[in-house]
């Protein structure tokens, strides 16, 4: 929902903040990677203090949010680039939840780590959706806790404080999108599967 919000927005601003991202080529598969290697880094963080995970958590949205920019603006788009991107972002948002749920393990809050098991269970259904939806709708969107949401709600609260009731903000929202899908899906399968209306099937009516 975000990410709609914000649309094409995103890639002036970019090459106005970084400009000498623009200025020569630059493989933004490697921006993708650097990015992940900083986010796995921000998952370790999480585990011990999640205030200095957000921190480094928000240094490597950065590169998640530039290289696909890169790439447009050098016209160096590639499916393996989406597939790598993308892949990667799951592999984020797992390990980012993971090293949350062995923060409050440590500290003795098993009510807090069901709460951060929800936010990932629910978090991988609703990727699953769009990725098995994928399969037979073209572009399929939708729901009010897309990934953007997740992790910058995540982000937020661990840095001003108030990550205890943003959890459950991301849980609850996150199955809500995962209702949302369903329902986006069933339909627009649905749609696909109608037989097409045929030219000239007009009711007839008789004459007495």
């Amino acid at each position: 929902m975000l990410k709609a919000m914000i649309g094409k927005g995103v890639d002036p601003t970019v090459r106005k903040v970084f400009p000498f991202l623009f200025k020569r080529p630059i493989n933004p598969n490697l921006l993708t990677v650097v990015g992940t290697l900083i986010c796995m880094a921000s998952a370790v963080a999480f585990a011990f203090d999640p205030f200095w995970g957000a921190v480094i958590l928000c240094a490597g949205g950065l590169f998640d949010l530039v290289d696909g920019v890169v790439a447009r603006h050098h016209g160096t788009e590639s499916n393996f680039g989406a597939w790598l991107d993308s892949t990667l972002d799951r592999l984020v948002d797992m390990a980012v939840l993971l090293g949350l749920l062995m923060f409050y393990a440590r500290a003795g809050e098993p009510g807090l780590v069901l709460l951060v098991g929800w936010v990932l269970v629910a978090s991988v259904m609703v990727s699953y959706a769009k990725a098995r939806a994928e399969r037979f709708v073209e572009h399929f969107e939708g729901g009010i806790m897309e990934r953007a949401e997740r992790m910058g709600l995540v982000a937020l609260g661990a840095l001003v404080g108030i990550l205890h009731p943003m959890l459950w903000i991301v849980a609850i929202g996150s199955t809500i999108t995962v209702i949302q899908r369903f329902g986006l899906a069933y339909r627009a399968m649905n749609a696909l599967e109608a037989p097409p209306e045929r030219v000239g099937d007009e009711p007839t009516t008789s004459v007495t």
